[in-house]
């Protein structure tokens, strides 16, 4: 194996390399394994030939390279863990706070209402709300009339189209539909929930709500 084959096998072994600790012994055995074969070269190297200055350089300095590419991989390891660190603490943060996030989730409180949110890539000059229960059927239907683009946010009364007040304790849901000049606008259904926990585990951070359920933070839409 030539000692510019023993670079490439560096390079590779810096770059795509196992776990942290795997990586580490595999570069030291490899840089061991270069050292020897520079040795062995120079030892060996036709007297009437010899390695030129230049040529000795730029293997040095190919070396110093992986090895630069290493402290960074290593500082960007250390960044990332000090990042992860930092969004937890944020996370935890927000536990017991309310969040508007995506679902179409609608829950009466003991006033005998419940409040919805939703968000609208742009203006539109009609939006509608249907409540809905588990099997579908419409209870309800609200006007909202024209809204600006983003969050909105709306009240139900907990009636019915008759204006009969619903159980507390039912499955309610919601369905937005919006529209501008006659076209459709997309529209994003919200449902208000309470942060119980904040979960971390090898796949990432996710939030644990206090109706059930999980999602990760890129869900949250607004804290109250």
């Amino acid at each position: 194996m030539t000692v510019a084959a023993v670079q490439n096998e560096r390079i590779l072994a810096a770059l795509n390399g196992g776990s942290e600790g795997q990586g580490r012994g595999a570069m030291r055995e490899v840089e061991d394994r270069f050292l020897k074969l520079l040795v062995t070269q120079l030892r060996n190297q036709d007297p009437m030939n010899p390695m030129q200055n230049a040529e000795l350089t730029l293997q040095l300095a190919q070396m110093s390279t992986v090895e630069g590419i290493n402290r960074l991989n290593a500082g960007l390891e250390t960044l990332l863990t000090s990042w992860r660190a930092s969004q937890t603490l944020q996370a935890a943060a927000l536990i017991g706070r309310q969040v508007f996030v995506v679902g179409e989730r609608l829950q009466l409180g003991e006033d005998g209402q419940a409040v919805g949110g939703l968000e609208l890539t742009e203006a539109a000059s009609a939006v509608m709300v249907n409540i809905v229960d588990a099997s579908g059927a419409v209870l309800r239907r609200l006007d909202l009339g024209s809204l600006p683009a983003g969050l909105g946010r709306f009240v139900w009364d907990g009636k019915d189209a008759a204006g009969v007040p619903l159980p507390m304790d039912g499955d309610y849901r919601f369905r937005v539909s919006a529209e501008r000049e006659g076209r459709p606008v997309r529209a994003t259904a919200l449902n208000l929930d309470r942060v119980a926990s904040v979960i971390t585990d090898p796949a990432g951070m996710a939030l644990e709500l206090a109706r059930g359920g999980r999602l990760g933070l890129e869900q949250v839409r607004q804290i109250f």
